[in-house]
């Protein structure tokens, strides 16, 4: 089902007696029991204000059609929403509404923050079929804000976005980026956490343990991201040797995007850990292929189909099933803690009790 409207979603939710699979653009392959309900009807842009750098639109929108218009005004969406159509295998397209859903955030998180820092106001439906709004459409109105907030990385769980408010931000004038070639992972990690505490201000870092090499980069108007570049690259010169790389805009969209696990067979987990961790759990998990980003924050692995990647993890952390290779009988999410279990029951009943948004994809 494709609902046209706020309204008529609003209507279908009400009169819905069976369970409901909740999807965008259905770009991430997630499969729940009950009836398909996308978005992809609520699409458009209802305000865009440049000079305040704010957007307001459906929730069904595309990202590529926000990511056009806001380039004709060199503005960008700073949090770097990933797509994951080439490691899934999936098709359609990713929508506004499923970034926010989702908390879909890429490498630029460790400078900028996640999707969820950028919005500021949402629609949504709620399970009675009840049409809320929460939030404003500037930064310093935080009515509400916890909820918005909560909106952000709750997998449709709580309720179906129709609307959402957000901050963009300028495009860098320029960007490059510095690899550093030859590095096992111990080095690899340690020259990111040097970039990464340097006062340089880098907007993405990166660790390929296959081809052992550590990227990093750096944007902003050009000059200064030369003296940048010129002062981090004697700073990582004692890790390995260092060069800056051609493509940096396609290199970050290919690492955004995990080009290098596409088509690798296995399943694939989305492991988010402290850095430093990611230097004695990779060896342990026994991974197929494995990428970092976020400074070895954030971990990709492939594994042997139907390993229980969790069973493994050797330090705290959260682990997430983005894709597994046939019907799986692991939980797509990490198991929460008992009181967090409990605040999330509390919340999906208030939000959703009759339990019919996604069943059992968050546990």
């Amino acid at each position: 089902m494709t609902a046209q409207s706020e309204a008529e979603l609003a209507d279908i939710i009400a009169g819905a007696h069976e369970p409901l699979c909740i999807q965008g653009g259905g770009t991430r392959g997630v499969s729940v029991p009950g009836e398909v309900l996308t978005t992809q009807g609520l699409s458009g842009v209802k305000l865009y204000e440049p000079g305040a750098l704010t957007l307001v639109v459906g929730a069904g929108t595309p990202v590529a059609e926000i990511e056009t218009l806001l380039a004709a005004e060199n503005q960008r969406l700073a949090f770097e929403p990933l797509d994951l159509r080439r490691l899934l295998g999936t098709e359609g397209a990713p929508t506004i509404g499923g970034a926010f859903a989702t908390n879909a955030s890429g490498p630029r998180r460790i400078q900028c923050g996640a999707a969820r820092d950028f919005l500021l106001g949402v629609r949504f439906v709620d399970g009675r079929g009840e049409v809320l709004s929460n939030g404003g459409r500037v930064m310093k109105n935080v009515t509400g804000y916890d909820l918005v907030k909560l909106m952000a990385g709750a997998h449709g769980t709580l309720g179906v976005l129709t609307e959402v408010s957000l901050k963009v931000l300028p495009c860098a004038e320029t960007q490059t980026t510095l690899a550093v070639r030859g590095v096992d992972l111990p080095e690899g990690v340690a020259a990111l956490s040097a970039a990464l505490g340097s006062p340089y201000d880098v907007t993405g870092a990166a660790y390929d343990p296959t081809e052992r090499v550590a990227y990093v980069r750096l944007e902003g108007f050009e000059g200064a991201v030369r003296y940048r570049a010129e002062a981090l690259r004697a700073l990582l010169a004692p890790f390995g040797e260092v060069e800056e790389v051609s493509g940096s805009e396609e290199l970050w969209r290919d690492i955004r995007d995990l080009k290098a696990l596409a088509g690798v067979e296995g399943d694939v987990w989305r492991l988010s850990v402290k850095p430093s961790d990611a230097v004695a759990l990779i060896p342990a998990l026994g991974a197929t292929r494995c990428f970092c980003d976020w400074g070895g924050g954030l971990i990709w692995a492939v594994m042997p189909k139907g390993v229980d990647l969790r069973q493994r993890m050797t330090v705290a952390g959260h682990a997430t099933l983005i894709r597994s290779e046939g019907r799986s009988p692991l939980a797509r999410h990490h198991p929460e803690p008992a009181p967090l279990a409990a605040i999330s029951a509390g919340l999906r009943q208030q939000f959703d009790p009759r339990g019919i948004f996604n069943p059992g994809l968050m546990g």
